[in-house]
């Protein structure tokens, strides 16, 4: 398909920088392809009233890691800073990221970061990596020095949280995005971008839900970087996808198929649990354990075989995201429903209101 069908004009002032306070303040646009007043503006809050008792509300429990590293390599007398973006855990000691600038790595050249991005740290302060790939668009796969708890605890000491572009370049991250850009629940370490639809629930919501009928089951995704990349292809066709490491559990897999083989729905709080699972799940529609990397590219025409309702943010023009949601509601309603969300004034991205929708028929 044609890339620029997924178009559309979003103002700036749009963009939300700070999430709403509390978490489930926010509000959501309700969308019902197939009803004759397919959008509804209301609340997070009003979430268990739109849901039905015996529903499955499916949940990304990965934790996002301070990913961004900034260091020097150094060939000979000359060095130069290079700043490191994370983005898939590869092994015990070794990562792909994204390098800016990359053209100033080279094959087996070292990278030195500390807190500082400098070379004077004591050698215990130190982490080093070397570069064994290159790859398109500044993708790099780098060999630590550390391995294993030693890495996971070195990154955590000189990382910085990665704040989604189109907020770092507003602003910088500070102390609130430490608690702001996780969820509530995150138990698993790995991911570099937050699951965002999750940001918005609280306590007292999942008190509502629990008290409506609606279970609560958990899957992981580790988000990648490569969320944020935008679609350079003209055609969806050329547009390759990072893989991105997922797991549904056994007890997980079947609990849903039970919530499914008794009429109810299954919902996913995220485009990244609606991933995982359509990818953990077969063509006769019942859902796997599931263990392994996933780079699922969902467009219109595809057929979802296990997710009945979405719950996410806004998304970028011209995403992947975006390619998704209207695949799931029909494009032709989508562009309708973001059109609503931005003359309603909803707010835009990882910080901003959410939608609920609802696949069409």
């Amino acid at each position: 398909m044609d890339v620029g069908l997924f178009d559309f004009d979003l103002p700036e002032d749009r963009i939300a920088l700070r999430p709403a306070s509390p978490r489930d303040a926010a509000r959501l646009l309700v969308v019902r392809p197939d009803s004759a007043r397919p959008f509804a503006d209301l609340g997070i809050r009003d979430l268990p009233s739109l849901l039905q008792p015996g529903d499955a509300l499916v949940l990304n429990d990965t934790r996002v890691i301070p990913s961004r590293l900034r260091g020097r390599r150094y060939r000979g007398e000359d060095s130069a800073r290079v700043e490191i973006m994370l983005h898939k855990r590869e092994s015990e000691d070794r990562w792909r990221a994204f390098a800016r600038p990359a053209k100033k790595l080279a094959l087996g050249e070292t990278v030195m970061f500390d807190a500082d991005g400098a070379s004077n740290a004591c050698e215990l302060g130190r982490l080093q990596a070397e570069v064994l790939e290159k790859g398109e668009g500044g993708e790099v796969e780098l060999r630590f020095s550390l391995t294993g708890a030693y890495l996971d605890e070195a990154i955590a000491r000189l990382g910085e949280l990665p704040l989604p572009p189109y907020i770092a370049g507003k602003r910088p991250a500070d102390p609130a995005d430490a608690r702001d850009y996780q969820t509530s629940y995150a138990r698993h370490e790995g991911a570099v971008a937050a699951p965002t639809a999750g940001l918005h629930f609280t306590p007292e919501l999942f008190a509502g839900l629990e008290a409506r009928g609606i279970s609560r089951h958990f899957v992981t995704l580790h988000v990648g970087a490569g969320t944020f990349l935008p679609v350079k292809a003209e055609d969806t066709d050329e547009h390759r996808m990072h893989a991105e490491w997922g797991t549904v559990s056994a007890e997980t897999a079947a609990a849903l198929n039970a919530v499914k083989a008794r009429g109810g729905r299954i919902v996913a709080a995220g485009t990244t649990s609606l991933r995982l699972l359509e990818s953990a799940t077969g063509e006769d529609g019942a859902i796997r354990p599931f263990s392994g990397d996933t780079a699922i590219f969902i467009t219109p025409g595809y057929r979802f075989r296990a997710v009945d309702v979405l719950m996410t943010n806004f998304h970028l023009p011209r995403s992947t995201l975006f390619m998704l949601v209207s695949a799931f509601c029909g494009l032709d309603v989508m562009k309708r429903a973001y059109a609503h969300a931005i003359a309603e004034q909803y707010r835009f991205y990882s910080y901003g209101d959410g939608s609920l929708l609802f696949r069409a028929g």
